[in-house]
């Protein structure tokens, strides 16, 4: 991860596992390191590292998940339209995932749209 010209190896262990959510007491101890090994970082700076840590690890599972993971994220705050569009997205760059078929068939029953997503089921199975 970057902040200005300096480049930081944030640890995954900091995260709740599976999200990109900063888990306080994990992340204490790296964030005394940071603020120990380059003492002119400010508090409020350590916390912009942190906040861009946890935004480049939402894009870090999404691109490990094919799109499931942001799509999730998107159907869990209410904005399953949204899923589905960036599901159908990463499905057209990667149409042989089959985790991606069932979540978009999931996320399309969801919508009521249960013919399209049985279909999204059954493209799934065929990928298995």
């Amino acid at each position: 991860m970057h902040h200005g010209t300096l480049t930081v190896n944030v640890p995954r262990k900091i995260f709740k596992s599976g999200t990109a959510e900063v888990v306080p007491e994990r992340a204490a101890p790296f964030r005394e390191m940071i603020m120990a090994r380059y003492p002119w970082l400010t508090a409020s700076s350590v916390d912009v590292l942190m906040a861009r840590a946890s935004k480049e690890m939402k894009q870090v599972l999404d691109e490990e998940t094919s799109g499931r993971s942001a799509s999730r994220m998107l159907a869990d705050d209410g904005r399953v339209r949204e899923a589905i569009d960036h599901l159908t997205k990463s499905l057209e760059r990667n149409p042989e995932d089959p985790d991606s078929w069932y979540l978009l068939g999931e996320l399309l029953c969801r919508e009521g749209r249960t013919e399209e997503g049985y279909k999204a089921f059954a493209e799934g199975r065929k990928r298995f």
